[in-house]
């Protein structure tokens, strides 16, 4: 009977702390459901409250578009965002989403500008406004590199990761594909000409970089590629005279004498050329003193002066003073004595 009576108190207490247990469960589920209710409730008052007056999608546009107007973009993306959220398929809502961009832009957030521009050229592939998309999705990736700091501190832009301007030169280059007579093609096609001369001039910067460490062949290539491929720039001068550099420090003079006779043809005046027409070869290569490292650059000096190579070219190539070195001796001329004594008498 005791043990019964053990049985049955221990079910009540099980089927207790069971029902326990689900009211708690269910107390939670109704607590994190008010909370959800409550939040949403004071999200939609605050909404309520911002855009209250405005009830038509013709409002929310015309308030969207005076807020442009008096450059409150920030304002302008809130209203934008509202409109397309309230009437998506409204006849605002194509105008809406381009203009987001330029409000994006103007606010100074270039990423959400260029998803902005992409969103509209892929929901509106045929729209009359698809020319000014691709503009602002170059004009967003061009305009990239500026940082706050460049307000105040002169940067050098051509020193930057290439990586925005490739992505800016190559969305105008696609705006200048598919729409050449768009009337944003002019400015775009003035742009590329500017990111295609600090393209060049950042190889130069590299190329540069490796002559001074002495790696003249790494030099050579990257000099040879801004001639390749970034011709009618100023970089490409440059170029040339850092192969002919590069050539006379590895012995390769019939190299460096075909460079040279390029770089006297198309560039007479540049400063690699002295007065009498000859090559200046680089003396100084980057030697840090320990002050400089320490202090970050902000001490000491990082510039040395040892002679890296000969600064008088040799008189011939490589190549010719080895066959020449092989060429049989020219025989003495030889008297008549010396012929009929085979040579014992001279």
């Amino acid at each position: 009977m005791a043990l019964q009576l053990a049985a049955a108190n221990a079910w009540l207490q099980t089927g207790f702390m069971t029902q326990f247990l689900r009211l708690s469960r269910l107390s939670l589920l109704v607590l994190a459901a008010s909370l959800f209710v409550s939040c949403a409730w004071f999200g939609d008052d605050e909404d309520e409250d911002e855009f209250a007056g405005l009830s038509s999608e013709q409002q929310f546009y015309q308030r969207a578009l005076d807020q442009l107007t008096n450059q409150n973009f920030r304002g302008s993306i809130s209203t934008y965002e509202a409109l397309e959220s309230r009437f998506p398929f409204g006849r605002f809502a194509e105008q809406a989403q381009i203009e987001i961009v330029y409000a994006y832009y103007r606010s100074g957030d270039r990423e959400a500008a260029r998803a902005a521009a992409q969103r509209f050229i892929r929901l509106h592939p045929d729209s009359d406004n698809i020319d000014y998309a691709y503009y602002m999705l170059g004009l967003a990736s061009f305009d990239d590199n500026s940082g706050f700091l460049d307000r105040f501190v002169p940067v050098d832009p051509t020193k930057r990761d290439p990586g925005r301007t490739e992505e800016s030169f190559n969305d105008f280059a696609q705006l200048l594909a598919l729409y050449p007579d768009s009337p944003y093609s002019a400015d775009a096609r003035a742009r590329m000409i500017y990111l295609r001369n600090n393209l060049a001039a950042y190889e130069i910067h590299v190329a540069n970089y490796y002559l001074e460490r002495r790696a003249f062949i790494a030099a050579q290539r990257r000099a040879q590629y801004v001639v390749e491929n970034f011709q009618g720039t100023p970089a490409v001068a440059d170029a040339v005279a850092i192969m002919v550099e590069c050539y006379l420090r590895l012995g390769l003079n019939d190299l460096a004498d075909t460079s040279l006779a390029l770089l006297h043809e198309n560039y007479p005046e540049h400063p690699s050329i002295d007065e009498g027409g000859e090559f200046i070869i680089r003396t100084e290569i980057s030697d840090p003193s320990l002050l400089y490292t320490v202090t970050f650059g902000l001490l000491g000096d990082n510039r040395g002066n040892p002679p890296l190579a000969p600064t008088s070219r040799p008189p011939l190539s490589g190549s010719q003073q080895i066959i020449n070195s092989q060429e049989a001796p020219e025989e003495p001329d030889r008297s008549l004595l010396s012929i009929i004594t085979f040579g014992v008498f001279d």
